[in-house]
């Protein structure tokens, strides 16, 4: 799987580094601050790295708050940001991290380090999710809208645990061609997703 993840990711990278940096640059010129933007995260057996993103939110949008969930209509996002969120173009600097080894194509999404303690002790089974790298996307990323609360939580760690039982070769190419329908708006490739979870949860 890692071999797979870093050849794609290659090959991924190639016509994706100079959408990056017209991204990036697109970002500078539509609000102040860097293009591109550095987030510790946690990944497989709970160590720490930096997950790459380009920046969809005003310049130290967190300051004040610290690490909080974003939500929807959130003010903090920039008018180019919800677009690049929307097509989930943010996330493409990730593939950086799939060279190196850190995230997976397909896995559970990495958590930040500021919250991981909290959801660990309100959502009992929490770190088990830590047992395979982070994805880039994933069972719960395509099935599930973003985390909001605890509940949110709760419901993308079932699929999330489901999804390390039942991982394959198959299921992470299904994962990744709803991901690319997804990317250009055919919300007809979650389908895929809905069969993959009702397996994965047929499996608990």
């Amino acid at each position: 799987k890692r071999a797979l993840d870093r050849l794609l990711a290659s090959i991924l990278l190639v016509p994706a580094l100079p959408l990056i940096g017209l991204l990036m640059l697109l970002v500078r010129a539509t609000s102040p601050g860097p293009g591109l933007i550095r987030q510790k995260r946690i990944g497989q057996g709970g160590k720490v790295f930096t997950l790459y993103k380009i920046r969809t939110m005003f310049a130290d949008a967190e300051a004040r708050t610290g690490a909080v969930w974003s939500r929807p209509d959130d003010p903090r996002v920039t008018a180019v940001g919800r677009i690049l969120r929307r097509l989930h173009l943010d996330e493409l600097p990730q593939l950086v991290n799939v060279l190196k080894g850190e995230m997976s194509l397909v896995g559970p999404r990495p958590e930040r380090p500021e919250l991981v303690p909290i959801l660990s002790k309100a959502v009992p089974g929490y770190t088990d999710r830590h047992q395979v790298p982070p994805g880039i996307t994933g069972l719960a990323q395509l099935s599930l809208p973003p985390d909001t609360d605890l509940d949110s939580v709760r419901r993308k760690l079932v699929l999330d645990l489901a999804y390390i039982r039942r991982a394959s070769l198959l299921l992470d190419l299904q994962l990744l061609l709803c991901t690319c329908l997804y990317a250009v708006g055919i919300r007809g490739g979650l389908a895929l997703a809905a069969v993959a979870s009702s397996e994965a949860a047929s499996m608990q």
